[in-house]
This record gives structure tokens, C-alpha cells and sequence, in this order.
């Protein structure tokens, strides 16, 4: 059995996370939160023994069914936020949750679903246009097109309203 790497306190959440770049067409593939209609990217803890880059790959098959290869990672993000009331595994908690973003390649001919392994909402987003939707982690409105652009990794903390350490 696969350990997700993860630490719970009684005030703070850790987790190590990769999440997927995967764009087509200007647009970019998110999954859209079942609690709160937040977007977030695809992707998900990284096991303990596990590299980033094979969590991704991992995470994007199991969750969509499509293979896709991760071409190199593009952010590096130590994000700092509150958890969300509505999930109770984090409410009430100080998250802090290191996040590596993948762009990824997905076949030219594979076609996504509506929907996650777990029926959450598949989404594809214009790039141009991401400020008229709540995105998660906040900073991807920011530097997303210049990550996916650039050739070198960047490194961003990011640290969302509310969040007081």
C-alpha cells in the first residue's frame, strides 16, 4: 500500500502535491472543486519513495485515463493557505502544501472526459480569461503563462488572503 506524504496536527496540514499543466488549444484543463466551485489543477500527493514527476503522470492517468508525459516541471510553489471549512480533513487547519507543476503532454488523439475517477468536474479554461474564475492556488493567475512559456523552473510562494502563520 502506497503512503501519501502528509503530516496532520491539531493546527496544520503538510502535504507534498504535484499538479498538471495541460494545455490545448489556449485553454487549460482544470478540475472544478465538488464543495465550493473553486478550480484547481489536476494532480495529488506525492507517495513516500515516489518522484515528482512519477506521481504526475501517475495521478493524470488515474484520474482521466489518459497517458500523459510530463515534459518538465514549470513551478515549484510553497503555498500557504486556510483550509477550507467545507473539507473537513484541512477545516480549521494552516495549510502549507509544497506543489511541483508539470507541463505535460497528453497524445494528440486522446479525447478528455467531463469528469475525474472520483466524478469531480473536468474543465477547460481559457488562458487569456483565468481572472473571471476563482483558480487555486491564487498566484497561477499571475505567473501560469509565463511558467508555461518559459524554460526554466520557477519558484513562487504563495501565500493566500486570510492566511495569518
Amino acid at each position: 500500500m502506497s503512503q501519501d506524504c502528509f503530516i496532520i496536527t491539531d493546527d496544520h496540514y503538510f502535504r507534498y502535491r504535484t499538479g498538471a499543466i495541460i494545455v490545448r488549444d489556449g485553454k487549460m484543463l482544470f478540475v472544478q472543486n465538488y464543495l465550493s466551485d473553486y478550480y484547481y489543477m489536476l494532480g495529488g500527493a506525492v507517495h513516500l519513495g515516489e518522484t515528482s514527476q512519477d506521481c504526475i503522470e501517475r495521478e493524470v492517468f488515474e484520474e482521466t485515463g489518459i497517458p500523459c508525459k510530463a515534459v518538465r516541471c514549470a513551478i515549484i510553489c510553497e503555498n500557504f493557505f486556510n483550509g477550507d471549512r467545507l473539507d473537513e480533513r484541512i477545516s480549521g487547519k494552516l495549510c502549507h502544501v509544497m506543489e511541483f507543476y508539470y507541463l505535460m503532454e497528453a497524445p494528440a488523439e486522446s479525447a478528455f472526459s467531463t469528469e475525474t475517477d472520483t466524478s469531480e468536474k473536468l474543465v477547460w479554461l481559457p488562458l487569456d480569461e483565468l481572472d473571471k474564475y476563482d483558480v487555486r492556488p491564487i498566484m497561477l493567475k499571475k505567473y501560469l503563462k509565463e511558467a508555461i512559456a518559459g524554460a526554466s523552473v520557477m519558484h513562487v510562494v504563495n501565500k493566500d488572503v486570510g492566511y495569518e502563520a
